[in-house]
């Protein structure tokens, strides 16, 4: 597995950043969000954090126009969070895809148990209404979060996933650029421990999705 540690005094200085994806534009850029060293890479697409995240404190609107409280609702229970938006027209639904179908491959007591949780990153157009009718032609019991854009850019951040306002590339088109990490959450400590990238497969989710539920290394 790949490991990655978090230098915590170049942490604070802010003077590293992951990257970040404008979805569809085929653009990149980069914003100081953390800093990493790895220490061994072994091609598995997982990589598990010598120091877990905390879980976002986020208190945001699901699908159904109701209050959800992420740490609150997803206590003890594996967690996947990934901040992405509905018109995005390549990395998102392909992730979220990609999820969808190592889930089923889980016995049914663990599907009900895991908590697969997208926020949006473009509120101005991701409504309640709208994640909702996205989600469900993906997996119904999927969460979609949606509010205040500096409430989700803040909490995105405390995890180390950079996201920018929505705006129009050269084409006019809107286009929202975020971090497209996965980040796992343990049921046991509720950390989060372990991160994918867009380049996840359906069979990287497949074979680590029976050890994420038990809070295990993938």
């Amino acid at each position: 597995m790949r490991k990655k540690t978090f230098a915590a005094a170049v942490l604070l200085a802010a003077t590293a950043g992951l990257a970040l994806s404008a979805c569809g534009s085929g653009s990149d850029s980069t914003a100081p969000v953390t800093a990493v060293s790895q220490e061994s890479d072994s091609g598995k697409a997982a990589t598990v954090l010598d120091q877990p995240f905390a879980k976002p404190d986020l208190v945001l609107t699901d699908t159904h126009g109701k209050k959800y409280d992420l740490r609150k609702e997803t206590q003890g229970h594996p967690t996947l969070l990934y901040f992405g938006y509905t018109h995005c027209p390549d990395i998102c639904p392909t992730t979220m895809s990609n999820i969808a179908v190592a889930k089923k491959a889980l016995p049914k007591a663990e599907q009900d148990d895991l908590r697969v949780v997208f926020v949006t990153t473009d509120p101005g157009r991701d409504t309640s209404t709208e994640l909702g009718k996205w989600l469900k032609g993906i997996d119904p019991q999927f969460i979609g979060l949606t509010g205040d854009f500096a409430t989700i850019q803040a909490g995105a951040r405390s995890v180390g996933i950079s996201v920018e306002p929505t705006t129009k590339d050269k084409n006019g088109k809107l286009v929202s650029v975020h971090g497209t990490q996965v980040m796992a959450f343990s049921p046991k400590t509720n950390g989060g421990y372990v991160l994918y990238g867009e380049n996840a497969t359906v069979d990287d989710y497949t074979k680590d999705l029976p050890k994420l539920v038990k809070g295990a290394n993938p």
